[in-house]
């Protein structure tokens, strides 16, 4: 059964054999697991790689109090207002950690 799943949406609960089978595969050792058509990663590969690519935070819906002139100045800058507040708050706050760890 194939169905496609629109962003907001969640994907359908497992099925009772669903479980069973996962659950099994779990408990499997990890000898008893054909890796052969797999392939090794090269270092260069491995250099390649970039830790937190594909993270995404979870988002939490507040509601907040801004000044009017912020708002328009965020506005202003075009679609996307809230990504950019998310944005400077997350600048912020990573600078604050920083300096926290230094002293």
């Amino acid at each position: 059964m194939k169905t496609k799943l629109d962003k907001a949406e969640t994907p359908p609960a497992l099925t009772d054999a669903q479980r069973e089978h996962l659950a099994e595969l779990a408990a499997l050792p990890d000898e008893s697991i054909d890796t052969r058509d797999i392939p090794e990663l090269s270092d260069e590969a491995w250099a390649a790689g970039v830790r937190g690519r594909f993270y995404r935070p979870v988002k939490q819906q507040i509601t907040a109090r801004v000044d009017a002139d912020v708002l328009d100045w965020l506005k202003s800058q075009g679609r996307g207002y809230q990504g950019r507040l998310n944005a400077i708050l997350r600048r912020e706050m990573l600078a604050s950690l920083k300096q926290a760890r230094r002293a």
